[in-house]
Order: structure tokens, then sequence, then C-alpha cells
């Protein structure tokens, strides 16, 4: 596999471009603080490979922190958003002398950088948006693969439970001055799989009174945490820790996010 840089645009539509407004309220601080503990428990990395990066809304900052970041996203749009972020950064020139912030296009089944890393994140349920067991013991196999003896891989999924209460608590809306949704949810119980669907109405740029609408459908599932652990070993990992929420501790049923630390 040969690494692609991408800046220019193409495939997750226009969805990349009201991204940031929609998540403005996620807990980034929290992901990045979750990754600095593991790090000083696990050892510091200085490379580290983003699966999902999205709109570089962690890989900017871990950059900003002197880390060597590799974005890794299929879509090329949300690429070419983290790109135009890089640049509009207070360290935007930095990062462009010293080439420490590159984004790439590959898909997550199958990424492969020319040198292996120190760590490999994977946050904001990324992992989740994997439809097939088979897709995601194949991000597993390419992720040990891909970092150094002693690499850590951390990420987040949702618990099964989640996506439960996802479906008795819909629908969800919001109504800010710039975009609103209409979010509902169906899930497939058999397979723990829910399909999310938002009509979202984004203002138009330099107007009042114009609004487009347009509509995402976005599919997610979540897998047993005792198969994910299995998978883990069966992938050449030697210690899999879960915790659950930010915290550092053992997750249980009533958990929202597990928070996977892993070691090569």
């Amino acid at each position: 596999m040969i690494e692609s840089t991408v800046y220019l645009v193409s495939s997750y539509g226009k969805f990349a471009y009201v991204y940031d407004v929609l998540m403005a309220d996620m807990p980034y601080p929290d992901w990045l603080t979750f990754a600095e503990t593991a790090w000083k428990k696990y050892g510091k990395p200085l490379t580290v490979a983003e699966l999902g990066c999205g709109t570089g809304s962690i890989t900017i900052p871990l950059a900003a922190e002197g880390y060597h970041m590799t974005g890794i996203d299929l879509s090329s749009d949300m690429l070419s958003v983290a790109q135009r972020k890089m640049e509009e950064h207070p360290q935007g020139r930095r990062f462009l002398r010293e080439g420490s912030v590159r984004w790439v296009r590959q898909n997550m089944k199958e990424w492969e950088l020319l040198e292996p890393v120190d760590s490999v994140i994977s946050f904001c349920d990324c992992l989740n948006y994997l439809l097939e067991e088979s897709d995601i013991s194949a991000v597993f196999a390419r992720t040990y693969a891909g970092l150094k003896p002693g690499g850590t891989f951390l990420f987040d999924v949702h618990h099964p439970n989640t996506l439960i209460r996802y479906e008795q608590e819909q629908p969800f809306i919001l109504d800010e001055a710039t975009v609103s949704y209409i979010w509902t949810c169906e899930l497939d119980a058999p397979r723990c799989e829910i399909e999310h669907h938002l009509s979202i109405f984004a203002r138009e740029e330099g107007r009042s009174d114009l609004y487009r609408r347009f509509e995402e459908t976005h599919i997610q599932r979540a897998y047993d945490p005792e198969w994910m652990t299995a998978e883990l070993f069966k992938a050449g990992f030697s210690t899999v820790n879960i915790y659950a929420d930010f915290e550092w501790a053992e997750a249980d049923e009533d958990a929202e996010r597990l928070f996977y630390v892993v070691v090569k």
C-alpha cells in the first residue's frame, strides 16, 4: 500500500463542511487528556497515526504539543477541511516547515505507512462504523503491523447498550443559527447495528435567509467487548485493558464508551 497524501475534496460530501459545527460540543479535550495519560503510563511516543482523523480536531492539537502526526481518513473532503484548519492554526507555518503533520487518504482496514509508528489512536467511535467482524479484525491486524514493538493502540467504541439507548431516546434535534438537524435512529437488535438518519439544514455562507437541506445516513455497529479483546490478542497484541467513559476505571454494563489501551 502506497501512502496517498490528499488536500483536495471528493468523498464525504457536504457533511464534511458542517461537521465541526455539529461536533462542537464533543469532548475533544477529554480524548486528548486520555491519550496523554495513557502515554505517561505506557511510554511517550514521538510518531502517532490517527485512524479516522476526520477534520483534524485531535490530530492538530497533538501536533501542537510536539507529536509528529499522520491523520488517516477515507474521506478526501474531511482531509481537505483538516488541511485548511492546520494551515490556519497559530502553529500552521511550523507544521508546514517541519512536515510534522501529514494527511493520508486510506481505508483504515488497509492502512499502511512507510515506517511504523510509536502509537496509533482512533477516537470518537470510528471503529463502530465498521460493520462486519472481519473489518474489525483487519484493522487490528494492520495496526499491529504498523506499530513499533512496545507501541500503543488507543481507541474508543460505543458499548452495545449505548446503541439501544440511542433508539430509546430518539429523536434528537439541534437548532442553531447556522445549522440545524433532525436525527432519528433504527436499531437492528440481533446485529446490534443502528442506522442514523439526519436531515441537516445548513445556512449558505454570507446569507442569513437561505438554508440548504441535505440528508445523511450513518450506520454503526457495536461489538461484544470479550470478542474484541480476543481479536486483539489474536492479532498479536500483548496487553489489552478496557476502561469506561474517559475514566481509568473498569468498564461495566453502564459504560457509554469503552476505551481500549492496547500494547504491542
